[in-house]
């Protein structure tokens, strides 16, 4: 731009630039894996919104008025969807929100697995509260990278439209973050390489993706949805499982007690850690998304006994 010989055009270039800077999107994320490839993207612009953030989990996540606040005043809502963020389908659907909903499972190209029967997979006895898991898709589609980094140009397509004066940034910040998980990808192939016939048994079903990108095959799971854990004859069907094959490790999770891994595992040889799909010790922001994968393997390889 040319210099003005005038005072004028530099007050209007600083009253365009507030204008641009106002007009940066007000973004909400739902869970805080989700929250980094948005943070990813939005670096150096703003931060979006976090709903579920300390110990909650979405499965049991109740929603507080802040968070019906930041939803309302939002200019574009990310989240993964019904199967996964419960609690929030009915506030998108009744709090007559202005923003841009974007859900990821509904986004075509990325890989989606069904949910897991067989092999410990299907308990038939739910203990007492006779509830079943409806969802026909296994929800934690960020714990494969390759779908990760369709979700970030997913990110940046939307942010580009809602807010097209910084469409590059959003692009530019896009590619960057993609070379980033490239780079941790080839890593931890590496690292879980020698771990493609381990044993293990999962608290809940939330790693499938995971497993699948990096070759590794859970024995099974103590609760397909955690929000109903197994009755005895789940438990029963578990143990036998630990005396008759060859189970290394039990994995709990921190968001849930542990006492189920504890029963199932006593007087067996196997080893018991803590995964954690969420990331929930980890610092919300836009290196935790590496952060979480590379924790993920590191448990699985110090259980493992490398």
């Amino acid at each position: 731009m040319r210099r003005s010989k005038t005072c004028l055009l530099p007050i209007f270039a600083s009253l365009l630039f507030s204008t641009s800077a106002l007009a940066e999107p007000h973004v909400v994320t739902s869970i805080k894996p989700l929250h980094s490839l948005v943070a990813s993207v939005m670096y150096g612009l703003g931060k979006p919104d976090l709903i579920i953030e300390g110990q909650a989990s979405p499965h049991t996540y109740a929603m507080k008025p802040s968070d019906a606040t930041s939803l309302q005043n939002a200019d574009v809502i990310f989240w993964i969807g019904p199967d996964l963020e419960n609690f929030l389908a009915k506030p998108i659907d009744s709090l007559g929100l202005n923003a841009k909903v974007v859900s990821m499972m509904e986004q075509p190209e990325l890989k989606k697995l069904p949910l897991r029967e067989g092999n410990s997979f299907d308990h038939q006895d739910h203990g007492d509260s006779g509830e079943t898991y409806h969802a026909e898709q296994d929800a934690h589609i960020w714990l494969d990278p390759d779908n990760a980094k369709l979700m970030l140009q997913k990110i940046s397509k939307t942010l580009g439209l809602v807010d097209p004066a910084n469409a590059a940034i959003y692009e530019k910040n896009t590619v960057s973050a993609m070379a980033e998980i490239d780079g941790l990808d080839a890593k931890l192939k590496a690292e879980l390489a020698p771990l493609k016939n381990l044993g293990f048994i999962v608290f809940h079903d939330a790693y499938q993706y995971f497993e699948s990108h990096y070759g590794l095959a859970a024995a099974g799971a103590i609760s397909i949805n955690p929000e109903n854990p197994p009755g005895a004859a789940g438990i029963a069907a578990l143990q036998a499982k630990l005396r008759n094959d060859k189970i290394k490790c039990v994995f709990a999770e921190p968001q849930f007690d542990n006492k189920l891994v504890r029963l199932i595992t006593e007087g067996t040889a196997a080893k018991t850690a803590s995964l954690d799909p969420l990331g929930m010790n980890l610092e919300s922001g836009p290196a935790m998304y590496g952060e979480l994968l590379q924790q993920l393997a590191t448990t699985f390889t110090s259980c493992a006994g490398q």
